[in-house]
């Protein structure tokens, strides 16, 4: 049990948090094992994710004072929340868990002040990264400029295949 200290230190932390991270996903995530968990929070890591489990009670105080206060009605029952800057990634990591072990949930979350729902955060996890969407387009560009140079070039091939003009049908002066 905590002490009137330790929830104020906690209060304070998550506060800090709700209020500095970009992208907020909470997940209910009864049934999980430590290892399980652990290789999560490892995954999250390696992306500069945090996940953490919450204490509901005390997260809602930290919620009241922050831009995320909508979220309160989310934390029920067994809670972990990952906080990050990349909202997209966040989503995904947790989509693919939630595939492969079925005890965790994701139930919402916050992405840049948007409130998301559990099929918000499924669109999100869905939506292409950053460099995944700049390679989509070098690629779109790359094709129509080749398509581009292919129709010059045929067209030009076609042209000097073609016999010149006869100079006898032409009226002379």
């Amino acid at each position: 049990m905590m002490n009137k200290e330790q929830k104020q230190s906690y209060i304070t932390e998550m506060t800090s948090q709700f209020e500095n991270s970009k992208a907020i996903m909470v997940t209910h995530y009864q049934g999980l094992t430590m290892p399980q968990l652990d290789e999560l929070r490892s995954k999250m890591r390696e992306h500069g994710i945090t996940f953490r489990i919450t204490k509901n009670r005390i997260t809602k105080l930290a919620l009241e004072k922050t831009k995320c206060k909508d979220l309160s009605k989310l934390f029920s029952g067994p809670t972990a929340v990952a906080f990050g800057e990349d909202a997209i990634m966040s989503a995904r990591i947790l989509s693919k868990f939630a595939k492969d072990n079925e005890n965790l949930k994701l139930i919402g979350g916050i992405m840049d002040n948007e409130i998301l729902d559990q099929a918000g955060v499924q669109n999100v996890a869905n939506l292409p990264t950053l460099n995944e969407a700049r390679a989509n387009i070098v690629g779109i560009l790359n094709a129509s400029a080749s398509k581009l140079v292919s129709i010059l070039l045929a067209r030009s091939e076609k042209m000097s295949s073609l016999p010149p003009e006869n100079s006898e049908t032409q009226p002379k002066e």
